[in-house]
């Protein structure tokens, strides 16, 4: 008996190690990066195989539900990109309310060098796109959002592979860059990639945004409220507006309170005095709780939701199912492409070579021109330890524009070939850009940092 209680106790205690473990591994940024690449491979995968049919078939397949008369159908694929994605930008929206309240953005000299970085990488790669496919025009010329984006999730990641090699100046100049990049996608796909309008359902959005805002201002703390409205509400009405839902989902995360109900102080003093009567309650041999203790930890538990702002739960909470099941699940649907019949011609195409010099050209150039010439204006001053060769190499990591501009090419795009050309150029710039930063990163970073 006493070998086989041994043994359990091991396999319990060895458990519970690999679930730590497993906790450290996708606390990581890198973790989910690779889960990206991971996914993107799997889809290229299918895509060159006998399986391509049934793969490419399956986003096809119409889902929806109705009430009544009232009905919503769309393709599988439509409610990954519009529905799925609405939580990334959910994410990213309470990202980019926490960096203006309390974080990179909050800081003037932060936002201010990198408003100007992100401008010229977004200005750029825009104008090269143009200039490649000027004389195509029509639906071509649609894409020249594309190259203006950059994966913040790809950038950070590769960034910190280089450990703590990376000044702590250089991780927040490109986490505030790729954030300005961020709400200049945001702001581009609401403006320029809208289908016709719907006045109607756009006036019920703008009530059910309304309902939140105010909801914010009562002090109304409960994520299952804004949920509802945001969701049920302002999301559906947005999807039925033409204007792309994952704007509403931006929208709402900026009405999701960032405020605390108690303070610190506060807190402490309400937990120490529940504890102090907790510890005096007589411990029994009773598997469960009695009354007593059980309105204790509830008391605690009701302080500690009060100590911590909705907003920062929610981004805590969403961080994980984003990294690790919707930009994975859109990746695996969105990157594949058949690698048959690709030549020189393909990868020379308007839409593709202009994505790929707008990306890596355009990003690095438009980085470096306007960051050094608002330095020669004396309008900002970099920090000493970020060199220009070293800015040189994080310039190509903003170039990576893998997630969001395959997101924009599904809005810019109807007819396939444009979107397989656009796809393609996407891949091979963000590989080429990706590998160049890490590599020149790598040889101007210090050795060796403390």
């Amino acid at each position: 008996m006493a070998r086989k209680y041994t043994y359990k106790v091991n396999v319990i205690t060895l458990g519970r190690r690999w679930l730590i473990q497993f906790r450290r591994i996708i606390s990581k940024t890198s973790s989910g990066t690779i889960l990206l690449l991971a996914a993107s491979l799997l889809a290229l995968f299918f895509a060159n195989s006998p399986w391509a049919p049934i793969y490419s078939n399956l986003w096809k397949v119409r889902i929806g539900f109705s009430v009544g008369e009232f009905q919503v159908y769309k393709p599988f694929i439509l409610w990954i990109n519009d529905g799925m994605m609405s939580v990334f930008f959910f994410l990213v929206g309470l990202e980019l309310k926490r960096e203006i309240v309390s974080g990179e953005l909050s800081n003037p000299k932060n936002t201010l060098i990198a408003f100007i970085a992100g401008i010229g990488g977004m200005t750029m790669p825009a104008l090269i796109y143009i200039l490649f496919n000027a004389n195509a025009g029509g639906e071509a010329l649609k894409g020249w959002g594309i190259p203006m984006a950059t994966d913040i999730a790809f950038a950070l990641g590769i960034l910190y592979l280089l450990g703590n090699r990376v000044p702590l100046s250089l991780k927040v100049f490109l986490t505030a860059l790729a954030i300005i990049d961020d709400i200049g996608s945001v702001f581009v796909i609401a403006f320029f990639y809208t289908s016709d309008l719907s006045l109607s359902n756009l006036g019920v959005g703008a009530a059910f945004l309304t309902l939140l805002i105010i909801g914010n201002r009562l002090g109304i703390r409960n994520p299952y409220f804004y949920g509802i409205v945001g969701i049920g509400g302002l999301w559906l009405a947005f999807l039925l507006s033409g204007v792309h839902a994952t704007i509403a989902a931006v929208l709402a995360a900026f009405t999701i309170p960032a405020r605390y109900e108690i303070t610190k102080y506060m807190y402490l003093h309400k937990t120490d005095l529940l504890l102090t009567r907790f510890s005096r309650i007589p411990v029994n041999d009773d598997k469960l709780l009695n009354e007593k203790q059980y309105v204790l930890l509830e008391s605690m538990k009701r302080n500690t939701d009060k100590a911590i702002p909705p907003l920062q739960m929610l981004e805590y909470n969403l961080h994980i199912p984003v990294a690790f099941v919707v930009l994975p699940i859109f990746a695996f649907s969105n990157t594949g492409i058949s690698l048959s019949g690709i030549s020189i011609n393909t990868l020379t195409d308007t839409i593709s070579l202009g994505i790929m010099v707008g990306l890596i050209a355009g990003k690095v150039i438009g980085i470096i021109g306007f960051v050094f010439l608002a330095e020669k204006l004396k309008l900002i001053k970099l920090p000493p330890s970020i060199t220009y060769p070293i800015l040189v190499g994080t310039s190509f990591l903003a170039a990576v524009g893998f997630t969001m501009a395959l997101f924009i090419t599904q809005l810019a795009f109807e007819v396939e070939q444009n979107a397989y050309q656009a796809r393609l150029g996407i891949f091979v710039a963000s590989l080429v850009a990706g590998l160049t930063g890490y590599f020149l990163l790598n040889r101007f970073l210090p050795r060796h940092r403390g």
